[in-house]
């Protein structure tokens, strides 16, 4: 039987993989996303949209599926399914590697504010700045919301979920961006400071740069370690060198 791989997807590294694994002759590969974004690019081979129900129902699909790998590719900030994958993939004996895009690193003349949540980068703000560039996506706005005083321009996919800061203003973008574009942002917004997760990755890192180069503090929110015990690894080649497939892994077809 053909080797069955299921990726937990939604980011660009996901899509890399399933391309590659579905070019590869005689495996077959699944990518399943939690469905909050409601126009994903395509994606090679098959695709499932939804929750598992938690770690039990995820193992109840890999057992019924015959899944033979799992490669837990969703956000650095996807900390509980990343939770949910180690613990499916302990309890039924089936291999899980975990693709983390290497986060962000401060370099001469950043400002960067570390935190360890939304709710301390909320807190460290008032001294920062009043005029905020907020690009922690459409979740968890809600921890900046009693902050009085500011003006938020929050950028995001999708519609943020309320309740947001008073007088928001919401800016639907989804990236690459460019350093020129970001600073053309910041400035016609009179942006003072920068709110952002640490992602990683070059599709928004444009935003530090021009944060730098206009001297603006940056609160780098620090993404969760993931669970004890896990094989981690920052790139898609190195995902499928640690995958259990036989064979060289193929170019996928160009299109």
């Amino acid at each position: 039987m053909s080797p069955h791989v299921l990726i937990l997807g939604g980011t660009t590294e996901a899509r890399a993989l399933a391309a590659r694994l579905a070019a590869r002759p005689g495996v077959r590969v699944t990518t399943s996303l939690a469905g909050r974004v409601t126009r994903p690019a395509a994606i090679e081979g098959d695709v499932r949209v939804g929750g598992f129900g938690g770690a039990d129902g995820l193992a109840a699909w890999l057992r019924e599926h015959q899944v033979d790998a799992v490669v837990d590719a969703t956000h650095p900030f996807a900390a509980r399914i990343t939770a949910n994958a180690a613990r499916a993939a302990a309890a039924t004996g089936v291999p899980a590697v975990v693709l983390r895009r290497p986060g962000w690193r401060p370099g001469p003349g950043d400002r960067w504010h570390p935190a360890a949540s939304l709710t301390e980068a909320a807190a460290l703000l008032p001294p920062l700045g009043r005029r905020v560039l907020l690009t922690t996506g459409r979740l968890g706005l809600a921890a900046f919301a009693d902050l009085p005083g500011l003006y938020v321009l929050a950028r995001s996919v999708e519609p943020p979920e309320p309740p947001l800061p008073h007088g928001t203003e919401i800016l639907l973008a989804r990236g690459p961006f460019t350093v020129a574009g970001e600073r053309a942002l910041l400035r016609e917004h009179r942006i003072d400071v920068l709110v952002t997760k640490d992602s990683g990755g070059a599709a928004t890192s444009a935003k530090l740069t021009a944060a730098r180069e206009l001297g603006l503090p940056v609160v780098v929110v620090r993404r969760p370690p993931p669970p004890e015990g896990v094989t981690v690894v920052p790139d898609v080649l190195q995902a499928l060198a640690a995958l259990p497939l036989p064979g060289p892994a193929a170019e996928p077809h160009p299109g």
